[in-house]
């Protein structure tokens, strides 16, 4: 088992205007494929951006609100936000 670290950088990205339904009241957003430090490659909605995404940008994974649907309880997972300055 190897253990990520959650930082990475953009590898690549798109801002997404028509969304896929149940994601339209999200629209738009940022849909990035990040290449996580480790090596690996994944696809995930980049989050709490005060600009334009860049390709090199690093990264660290947050855990963040995906939808809620009615009754139904709140879904949880994975983004990407810029990476914060250690203080």
């Amino acid at each position: 088992m190897v253990q990520l670290s959650g930082k990475g950088e953009v590898f690549s990205y798109t801002i997404v205007t028509d969304p896929p339904a149940g994601f339209e009241e999200q629209a738009p957003y940022v849909l990035a494929i990040v290449k996580l430090d480790e090596g690996p490659m994944l696809t995930a909605q980049l989050t709490d951006l005060d600009g334009a995404p860049a390709i090199g940008m690093r990264v660290e994974m947050v855990t963040r609100k995906l939808r809620a649907e009615g009754a139904d309880p709140i879904i949880y997972g994975y983004k990407f936000r810029p990476l914060l300055p250690i203080e």
